[in-house]
């Protein structure tokens, strides 16, 4: 099954000369799929070159125009898969873009904490960034209808989008996929990072998490459990996030000394992984964390919605401590857009003390009957 991914348009759309297009991503979310779908749409000549490959990255990073213009030739379009391997790419870029006439760049990175950090500074007005999360609701719309789409949300709260997953024929095949991923894939840029040897610290925080989806997390509490400072816990959840792995929502807070804005709360870029990480795939009949698959679930779906669609938001979540809260808070546009996410087909009300508070805002439940709109399927 061909699902064709909405930044597609994009990214050919801002293949400009002497630009970079830098695309990040989650490992195994169909970056390198994508840009070959797109390479067949471009009428220049391309390179096409891994990160990972010695020879390729050697030359690459060798910050020489001389050497550019010989591997490259008069080809105009050059694709960097991987790119974060290759030793300050930023500066080998910033070279490339300044000193090879009308040459148009994609590079590709599967982790922010090396990739972003090197290209910052040399490509400020030189670079458009994107990101791909694993195939949105919005992308396999176009190859299903709504009777199926209602029928497969359960597997999909469960097993995740990831490409792979979502084209396997069956439920064991997705479960070998995702512990494939979990093993393989989701930790290798963090643990080729330096300083990062403990990967059982981080498989057991990363499962303390998966736990307290919809909660404020006290990495206090964390770290007492497995055994790590706080500055280590920190360290390691931002990285995590570079990575992909998570998200991190801070609690919003403008008027009242009661709202909770010290500990944050941490979504799964994929219910699938979430779901891997602590081996958990029973059916939704038999589990106690619906909920929380259900808030993973839309949460995600909704970022993805921000990113392709160019909503340009704030995001946050909003509680008091005697209990008020509001799963997510969009500020866009000048007003708060307040959701709650409830399971089963409630209709709900705006909490009182969020409406006389901040009465320029909107508030909405999202359950099963409405959901879809939210996720920005018509």
């Amino acid at each position: 099954m061909f699902i064709n991914r909405i930044l597609k348009q994009d990214i050919l759309d801002h293949l400009q000369p002497n630009k970079v297009v830098v695309l990040y991503g989650p490992r195994q979310a169909g970056k390198t799929t994508l840009i070959k779908d797109i390479l067949k749409h471009v009428k220049e000549e391309y390179l096409f070159i891994s990160g990972e490959d010695r020879d390729s990255s050697s030359w690459i990073g060798s910050q020489s125009s001389t050497i550019f213009k010989q591997n490259i030739g008069r080809k105009k379009l050059l694709v960097i898969d991987e790119a974060q391997k290759i030793n300050e790419i930023g500066l080998s870029l910033k070279i490339m873009v300044d000193m090879l006439e009308k040459i148009k760049i994609i590079a590709t990175g599967s982790s922010s904490f090396e990739l972003s950090n090197q290209i910052g500074e040399p490509l400020v007005g030189r670079k458009w960034s994107f990101f791909l999360y694993p195939i949105a609701q919005m992308e396999i719309a176009y190859n299903e209808n709504l009777f199926e789409t209602k029928a497969l949300l359960p597997t999909r709260m469960i097993y995740g989008s990831y490409p792979a997953v979502i084209t396997s024929a069956s439920n064991e095949e997705k479960k070998e996929i995702l512990k494939t991923i979990v093993d393989n894939y989701l930790f290798k840029d963090l643990l080729e990072y330096e300083g990062i040897r403990k990967s059982y610290k981080i498989i057991q925080l990363l499962r303390l998490i998966a736990f307290q989806i919809g909660y404020e997390v006290s990495l206090h509490e964390i770290g007492t459990q497995i055994g790590l400072n706080l500055r280590t816990i920190e360290n390691y959840l931002d990285l995590l996030e570079k990575a992909f792995v998570v998200k991190r929502v801070f609690g919003f807070s403008r008027n009242l000394r009661k709202e909770i804005t010290k500990n944050s709360r941490f979504y799964f870029i994929d219910n699938g992984i979430r779901n891997a990480l602590i081996n958990s795939f029973n059916p939704l009949e038999s589990r106690n964390d619906v909920g929380q698959l259900w808030e993973n679930y839309l949460f995600i779906e909704r970022m993805k919605l921000q990113e392709y669609k160019h909503m340009y938001a704030n995001t946050y979540f909003w509680r008091t401590y005697d209990q008020k809260e509001v799963d997510m808070i969009e500020e866009r546009g000048g007003m708060l857009h307040g959701y709650e996410f409830k399971w089963g087909n409630i209709k709900g009300k705006k909490p009182s003390l969020w409406r006389n508070t901040y009465k320029n805002s909107t508030y909405q439940v999202i359950n099963q009957e409405n959901y879809l709109p939210f996720i920005g399927v018509d």
